[in-house]
């Protein structure tokens, strides 16, 4: 069987010119347009939503009862176009000088065009020793927002035994990536005329404490021989309404990439205890760091095909960015996960984001060969 790389050109094509820019998301369409091939195809396909047009799908396609399957991975969001004019249609997937071009081409709709187009292949083969289950998910982009209702709904997610996450690696697989902790500290005062400050109680000031702390801070988790060592990089700082009044509120936020072994509880207290008692902290994103074990077979194995594949010596090394592994890989109890696919880190959320086609059409093949070697064929 020979997998057909042109379909999952044309099908990234599709998915990149039906609109799923988040926020608002509305992934419903491609979801929709998902489903429709899948369930030809002879997936068992369903599709839960966390809010309306917030679609996600979970498409199943059966092996041996006592042989856990292998799911495969990637999110439908994408980003927005940023204000920097595009060079072409944003939406047009136009193909040029063999780069598909166009918003979620590279994150993430060829990944996920790759691996249903190869799910798609190995459905048609009979005697699977196991099966196989594609988790594609809404609201990644805003903190893995579609995983995370998925992992609240019983005996939705499957009981897998290997998972590919198909975000953008130019097909170089990577073993996990840093969590994230965001968090956004408020600071209040009281206000009075600009020109009597001894009246108030200037908020901005007090944010502005709490920020050298921060800046002088250096966690004592020690580094991650693949992830590197945890960070901390205060994003923002504003407060106050006018230039002569004293300001009573300023907002910080504060965006922290952890490795594991750090718990994000302990983080948030370290920060409470710099910012002081009344910084008043809230969480935007919480999700974990993960890495998979180097030694797995599984995980040795899929490296030693894409060595194969693309002729490059491929170091372990992890992703700058999260995941939805974040969440799915402790929902499906701790399994081993590789980050593969076919898109350009590089080239995430820029505007004239492209992918290479020939990137496209390689996923396909590694995507393939994973899924037949996981499931006996």
């Amino acid at each position: 069987m020979t997998p057909d790389h042109n379909s999952a050109v044309r099908l990234t094509q599709d998915l990149i010119r039906l609109r799923s820019i988040n926020p608002p998301g509305d992934e419903q369409a491609c979801a929709d347009h998902l489903a429709r091939s899948l369930e030809a195809a002879g997936f068992e396909v369903a599709a839960y939503s966390f809010a309306e047009g917030r679609t996600s799908l979970v498409a199943r396609l059966d092996g041996d009862a006592d042989a856990k399957p292998i799911c495969f991975t990637g999110h439908l969001d994408t980003v927005p176009l940023g204000g920097a004019p595009w060079d072409r249609d944003p939406l047009g997937a136009e193909i040029d000088g063999g780069r598909l071009y166009g918003r979620g081409s590279s994150d993430m709709k060829s990944g996920v065009a790759a691996m249903a187009i190869a799910a798609m292949d190995v459905a048609r083969l009979p005697d699977r020793k196991a099966g196989l289950v594609l988790v594609f998910t809404a609201g990644e982009e805003t903190g893995c927002d579609g995983a995370r209702f998925l992992a609240g709904l019983e005996n939705v997610l499957p009981r897998a035994g290997a998972l590919v996450v198909g975000e953008p690696t130019g097909n170089d697989p990577l073993i996990g990536h840093k969590g994230a902790l965001w968090l956004q500290a408020v600071f209040r005062g009281v206000t009075a005329h600009g020109s009597m400050p001894e009246l108030g109680d200037n908020a901005v000031y007090k944010a502005a404490k709490g920020v050298l702390h921060l800046a002088k801070h250096e966690f004592k988790a020690p580094g991650h021989n693949q992830l590197g060592r945890p960070s901390l990089n205060v994003g923002t700082l504003n407060g106050g309404l006018n230039v002569n009044s004293v300001p009573d509120h300023a907002r910080v936020q504060v965006d922290i990439r952890t490795v594991p072994g750090q718990s994000n509880e302990t983080i948030l207290e370290e920060i409470q205890a710099l910012l002081g008692e009344e910084a008043e902290i809230a969480r935007m994103v919480d999700v974990g760091a993960i890495a998979s074990n180097l030694h797995d077979a599984w995980v040795a194995g899929v490296f030693e095909l894409c060595e194969r594949v693309t002729g490059r010596r491929l170091d372990p090394r992890g992703a700058p960015f999260f995941t939805d592994a974040s969440v799915l890989v402790p929902a499906m109890s701790q399994l081993p996960a590789v980050i593969l696919g076919p898109g350009e880190t590089a080239m995430a959320h820029k505007t004239n984001e492209y992918c290479e086609v020939a990137k496209i059409e390689q996923a396909v093949g590694l995507y393939t060969e994973i899924a037949r070697k996981w499931m006996g064929l």
